[in-house]
Order: C-alpha cells, then structure tokens, then sequence
C-alpha cells in the first residue's frame, strides 16, 4: 500500500513540473527545458552589440491541448502484440498512458483487460498468453498510477478470433488486448 502512495507522489510531482507556470532561469539553470542558448551572430539586431559572453533565452509556448484528455485517443481501446510475445509494442505506450491519464482522474471508474490471441497453439497455450498480454497492459497501467482495484484482467485466448484465418492480417487483429470499461 506504502508503494502505491509513493508512485500517487511521483505521478502528482511529475503533473505539476509539467504545468506551463513562468521559470526564474537562474534557479532552474540545470534544467533541459530552461536552459539558455547562445545567440547565434545572424540572429541578433543590428543595433544589438556583439558581446561573446552575452546568452539569450528563447521562450517556447507550451501547447496545454496535448495534456487534455482526448475523447479520440480514449475511444481507441485495442492493444496489438507480435507473434507469440505478451510485449507491448511502442506505439501503444501513449495509448496506454491516455488510459491512464483518464483512470487516474477517475478512480470510481472499472477496466477489464481482456486478452487475445490467435489460433494458432494449443488452447492451454493461448489461454495463457491471453493472460500475460492482459497482465501486461494491467502493469503498464499500474506504473502510470492507476490502483489495482480498479483494473481486472480476463484471457478469452483464441476464443474470439476469426473463423477461418489463414492470412497474417487476420492473425494480426486476433493478437490483442481490448481495454474494456465496466459499467457502474
């Protein structure tokens, strides 16, 4: 229990460094963000004098839209795997990380992870890697702050997958997992 407060900390730490609030450059002098940047000879005015020791600081304006929640991103709720890997791939991270965001910010809010494979292996087989597909979801979830009460995880293996597959296309849509969110 101890654990899971300290990633809540870490996690509203994290949130509120991110917050577009005005920097003092002299106090965050080691931070990438804020660190100032020689100007370069063609950047600077005619009536500006040349001094070698002189640094400018560029702003850069922060776009808040990326932080919020999108209803698109959060409408996306399928996690693709490799062949025979419970590994989630890089491009999901952000997904997940949406998922989060949303699960965190709603803690009265269910998810059942469900995974998927598919036919190809025994049932026992598929039934298992179903599992680790969905437990992996489940820790990824985790590690973005969201509570273990609110995640359940569920292998439905080949079960769902299509009828008939014999392409890697068709294969590819049955290795899975669905973020699914309970109703309450």
């Amino acid at each position: 229990m101890n654990h899971h407060l300290w990633k809540v900390a870490a996690l509203v730490l994290l949130l509120s460094a991110c917050k577009s609030t005005p920097m003092n450059p002299a106090v965050n002098e080691g931070s990438s963000v804020t660190r100032p940047m020689p100007a370069a000879q063609d950047e600077r005015s005619a009536d500006t004098p040349a001094a070698p020791n002189k640094i400018t600081i560029k702003t850069v304006d922060v776009d808040s839209s990326k932080d919020e929640l999108s209803a698109a991103e959060l409408a996306k709720r399928q996690i693709f795997f490799d062949y025979d890997s419970d590994a989630i791939r890089d491009e999901y991270r952000g997904l997940i990380t949406h998922h989060a965001k949303y699960l965190v910010a709603h803690p009265q809010t269910k998810v059942v992870v469900q995974g998927n494979t598919d036919e190809r292996g025994s049932h026992e087989y598929n039934l298992a890697l179903g599992q680790r597909r969905a437990v992996a979801v489940k820790k990824a979830l985790n590690l973005e702050g969201v509570n273990d009460q609110q995640i359940e995880t569920v292998s439905y293996g080949e079960e769902r997958a299509k009828q008939n597959c014999a392409e890697e296309d068709c294969f590819q849509h049955d290795r899975r997992v669905d973020v699914v969110y309970s109703a309450q």
